[in-house]
């Protein structure tokens, strides 16, 4: 039942798969995704908290490839453009990092945000309007856990021109693409995320960024 208590061994399962998931760019397999497991991690995404119930999100799925190469031009262009903005050794590194698997991987799947659901005024988002965004990328995350607890990958392409994206995908103007997300078998998952092992950024300590009662003066 669901509303039992967890287990231990359930409580150590879904750690685990939250200390384990990557952001996947480079170990795609071109193997199908049985209809069967995107329609479980799918429902997973389907439920993530929303504000005021309102269920912000649509997912839309991409098997097309003439579709993801236009996709991929598209995060050429902003590639480019992003690398641009750091120095010259920054930028040099940059270049050198693999930041999407859009052809590689066999589908892609745009969350959205419909701003517009359930009409202009939705309980819990009268102070703090972003907080449907804030709902669609909980489905994000609920999608992203579901695909490593069945051993797919998972690579958010956040580096893409959203104007771009609308118009490739026809998504109506007052919805929001929030993450275009590669999904796929992988060859295998690296031990510590891609930005981090090849030395772009350290993790910070847990320590370093939990305060007690209030915000530190000193920071």
């Amino acid at each position: 039942m669901l509303n039992e208590l967890i287990t231990k061994d359930e409580r150590d399962a879904v750690y685990k798969t939250i200390f384990s998931r990557r952001d996947v760019r480079k170990e795609f397999l071109p193997d199908p995704i049985q209809d069967t497991v995107l329609q479980r991690i799918l429902m997973a995404a389907h439920h993530a908290p929303s504000v005021g119930f309102m269920q912000p999100w649509n997912f839309i799925i991409v098997r097309n490839i003439e579709t993801r190469k236009k996709i991929k031009e598209a995060f050429v262009l902003a590639h480019e453009k992003a690398a641009q903005l750091f120095d010259e050794e920054k930028s040099q590194k940059y270049r050198k990092l693999k930041l999407e698997g859009i052809t590689e991987a066999p589908l892609g799947i745009c969350v959205t945000c419909d701003r517009e659901r359930n009409g202009p005024i939705v309980i819990g988002r009268t102070s703090i309007p972003e907080t449907d965004i804030y709902s669609s990328v909980c489905a994000v995350q609920n999608l992203w856990i579901a695909a490593r607890a069945e051993n797919l990958g998972v690579g958010w392409v956040s580096i893409i021109d959203n104007v771009k994206l609308k118009k490739i995908l026809g998504i109506p103007n007052h919805v929001v693409p929030v993450a275009y997300l590669c999904l796929g078998h992988v060859s295998h998952f690296q031990e510590k995320p891609d930005l981090e092992r090849t030395g772009w950024l350290p993790r910070l300590k847990m320590e370093s960024v939990v305060y007690d009662e209030k915000w530190p003066r000193d920071t």
